[in-house]
């Protein structure tokens, strides 16, 4: 079927969905976790935590058996996996139980993106893999916004355990379905256009450890994965405690803080992981880091509307700074992946991608926890407005490695 390729990215989409659906429910109701468990700040900060270390720390694992074993399988078994552990969640009574399903969610989490990731890459080629990955993108903030949202007002009016049963069942009659749908692709069919020889990692050479090794090797990696911890950083502050945040200082309602907690930022996501798809698109026929100047742009993009979220006290310009950090972020969530695919050879993409994704999340783990000490003597309001200089930094970091790596990878590709 000649469009099978886009279907692919639609079938996709609703399993991340639920993916993020599953994950932001809890964010919601941290009130009514800990007012039923009597659970402090940071408490619920290792809560969030707990999935987030248990998901960097599968990363290198589900990244390696993606790139050897059938990727359907990995999909379609992960979701039914973690919607199973999210049915789970509604018959915990203690803060052990909450702590041990977000972990085990956290596992069967990390297969889904190393996998699905390299399938999108192998049906779209460089003319169309931006835009690929930014519509399915698109699918973390409509998921992360009916996780927040619905929770937040499921638990307001049926008790906080009524949408974990609901999204893991929903989440278990997609995987059946998708059993009959989803067609695994033939490993490297989509052949990318090939930079410098000398920029690229080789990995296929035998042996996990010298493959790691490799890949390190490359500075423009590096780079691209410590942005991806400042990012995640920042962003995991925000999934976490905003709707927390709106329920304690503006006086929502549990349903309203969960709804604007995320919906703001989310569908501005949207839009921007569409432009910066797009945008990357167009870079990237002139320039090799082409798809990392959309990146860079986000970031500075992001650093004054960061800050007025965390300063104003007027809800007005509240949404306005939450979906302008929204739109940038989606500039730079568009081309994390196909950004460090145009530095990784196709053939070990998965494990390149699992183990950015790790250290990314172990970066973004200890944000949950530390907002909540940070909080306690800075408050809130000022450790978000912080955030904006994670931002700042790392944006200068990107524009750094693009001028000193990305151009003299060009300037080798040419002389060849």
């Amino acid at each position: 079927m000649k469009n099978y390729k886009w279907i692919v990215v639609g079938m996709l989409w609703f399993v991340c969905f639920f993916n993020y659906a599953d994950r932001q429910a809890i964010f919601s109701v941290f009130p009514l976790l800990q007012k039923e468990m009597g659970l402090s700040d940071v408490q619920l900060g290792f809560v969030g935590a707990s999935f987030m270390y248990v998901y960097a720390l599968a990363g290198p694992i589900a990244g390696i058996i993606g790139d050897r074993f059938n990727r359907k399988f990995l999909i379609i078994s992960g979701l039914i996996f973690w919607s199973l552990i999210t049915v789970l969640t509604a018959f915990s009574t203690k803060y052990s139980h909450l702590v041990m399903v977000r972990a085990l969610e956290g596992f069967g989490e990390a297969f889904y993106f190393p996998a699905s990731m390299a399938l999108i890459s192998d049906y779209h080629g460089p003319e169309t893999k931006s835009r690929a990955m930014g519509i399915h993108q698109s699918s973390v903030y409509a998921g992360t916004i009916a996780g927040g949202a619905v929770s937040g007002y499921m638990g307001q009016h049926f008790g906080w355990r009524s949408s974990f049963v609901l999204f893991g069942s929903l989440g278990v009659v997609l995987g059946f379905i998708l059993i009959l749908a989803l067609k695994e692709a033939p490993r490297g069919r989509s052949v990318p256009v090939e930079p410098d020889a000398h920029s690229m990692i080789d990995l296929r050479k035998p042996g996990l450890w010298s493959d790691i090794l490799e890949i390190l090797r490359n500075p423009m990696v590096r780079i691209l994965i410590a942005v991806f911890v400042g990012a995640n950083f920042v962003a995991s502050i925000f999934l976490s405690w905003m709707p927390t945040f709106l329920y304690r200082k503006f006086s929502m309602s549990l349903s309203m803080a969960g709804l604007s907690g995320t919906a703001y930022q989310q569908i501005a996501s949207i839009i921007g992981v569409i432009v910066g798809g797009i945008l990357a698109d167009r870079l990237v026929r002139r320039y090799l880091g082409g798809r990392m100047m959309a990146q860079a742009l986000g970031l500075f993009g992001g650093v004054i509307f960061i800050f007025l979220t965390g300063w104003t006290l007027s809800v007005p310009v509240l949404i306005i700074a939450m979906a302008g950090f929204g739109f940038f972020k989606g500039i730079y969530d568009a081309n994390i992946w196909a950004s460090l695919y145009d530095v990784v050879k196709p053939e070990r993409r998965a494990t390149a991608l699992g183990m950015m994704n790790s250290i990314g999340w172990l970066g973004a783990a200890t944000a949950p926890p530390v907002i909540a000490l940070a909080s306690q003597r800075y408050g809130m309001s000022a450790c978000l407005s912080a955030n904006s200089m994670i931002y700042l930094f790392f944006g200068t970091l990107m524009v750094i490695g693009i001028f000193f790596f990305m151009n003299k990878a060009k300037s080798d590709l040419v002389s060849q």
